[in-house]
């Protein structure tokens, strides 16, 4: 079995899994209870928010605990929409957004927000430039991906958050750092960012957990209500067990950070390799800032297909987010690139635990379906 498709989830590390089932098993208590398995829960909780916060770049109580990264980006917008229902304003996002970010854009907008989408440059980056035309002195908030999804381009999130506080001092940013966790270093204070989301089961932790930063001093509105959980961002009794899993994946990974990008990175430029000279046909989408996501076109070769073949050889990618399927990529599509690229698009999104034999598979499986597409 080869899987390459990491960007969507991965595979949950063993000590992770194990932190999960202490805390299910031994310190289950509710972290609210008073009593001695209620402060143990209690103690877990802090420690395993002060190991997220590390990983985050900041400090523990700017650290949030939600579901997932969607919840996290949720609260970032609503909850800034909220803060200025009053006078509306214009919100700033891009055209290759996370599904999670697009659509609650497209629901403000609804609700009377003036909502921009920025447009990418070829090689999927926003632009300074782009960003200045945009910004008005109503301008409420800048919401973009650190690293996207689809095709691993880094925003340059510093230069953008340095211009956003100059010609909007009073404007929020909001970043989604969701794959950028544990593949790059985050500083949300130098990127002059006030709201982060990031999500666990991208880097080893289980599904239904994520975290949200907001900067000191900043206080958004909850999305629901109920018992003042996590200083009431989020109430809801707290998932200790994730939570543990997730401090716990976080620790692993930023202990390893330099050699798994390493690693990665040469698995990335050994697929290039292999690709240049095993499929000459193949077209690489975007600059792929950062190695964990290589996305290529096969023209000719439709997507759907090509991975019902690379399935029946056990080697598993995507087309494309998987929060988006069955659609054509609206990323793709907003680099202009022609239909043939976009029906043909492959992503490989690497892991540390990935390997060339891999990358040999995926090669030569994707080779056997280009021969049949051609009979």
């Amino acid at each position: 079995m080869h899987y390459l498709d990491n960007a969507a989830t991965t595979r949950v590390l063993p000590e992770a899994a194990e932190a999960a089932v202490h805390a299910m098993c031994e310190e289950f208590g509710n972290p609210s209870s008073l009593h001695r398995m209620g402060l143990e829960a209690s103690h877990l909780l802090e420690d395993s928010r002060r190991t997220v916060a590390s990983a985050l770049g900041c400090l523990p109580e700017e650290v949030y605990f939600t579901a997932c990264g969607t919840e996290s980006t949720n609260i970032s917008l609503r909850g800034t929409a909220h803060l200025n229902r009053h006078k509306k304003g214009r919100i700033i996002t891009t055209e290759i957004e996370h599904a999670a970010t697009v659509n609650t854009a497209k629901q403000l907008a609804t609700d009377g927000f003036d909502v921009v989408f920025l447009a990418p440059d070829a090689t999927g980056h926003i632009t300074p430039e782009v960003l200045s035309e945009a910004l008005t002195e109503d301008t409420i908030l800048l919401s973009c991906q650190l690293v996207n999804n689809e095709i691993g381009t880094v925003q340059p999130v510093e230069q953008l958050g340095k211009l956003l506080k100059a010609k909007a001092p009073k404007a929020l940013f909001h970043i989604d750092a969701v794959q950028g966790l544990c593949r790059v270093r985050l500083t949300p204070k130098k990127w002059n960012c006030d709201l982060m989301s990031v999500s666990g089961h991208k880097i080893g932790a289980p599904k239904g957990i994520g975290a949200l930063y907001v900067k000191k001093g900043l206080r958004l509105p909850p999305l629901t209500f109920g018992g003042g959980q996590e200083r009431g961002m989020r109430p809801g009794t707290e998932a200790v067990p994730n939570i543990a899993a997730f401090a716990k994946a976080c620790e692993i990974r930023m202990a390893h950070f330099d050699e798994d990008y390493a690693h990665v990175q040469a698995l990335a430029d050994y697929l290039k390799q292999q690709v240049a000279a095993e499929l000459p046909d193949a077209v690489i989408n975007g600059e792929g800032d950062i190695p964990h996501v290589v996305n290529l076109s096969m023209p000719g070769c439709k997507s759907e297909v090509m991975l019902h073949v690379l399935e029946g050889d056990e080697v598993y990618i995507s087309s494309g987010s998987a929060c988006s399927k069955g659609k054509q990529s609206g990323v793709l599509k907003a680099l202009g690139l022609p239909k043939a690229r976009t029906d043909s698009a492959l992503r490989v999104s690497f892991a540390p635990f990935n390997t060339k034999e891999d990358v040999n598979a995926f090669v030569a499986a994707v080779k056997k379906g280009a021969k049949m597409f051609r009979r």
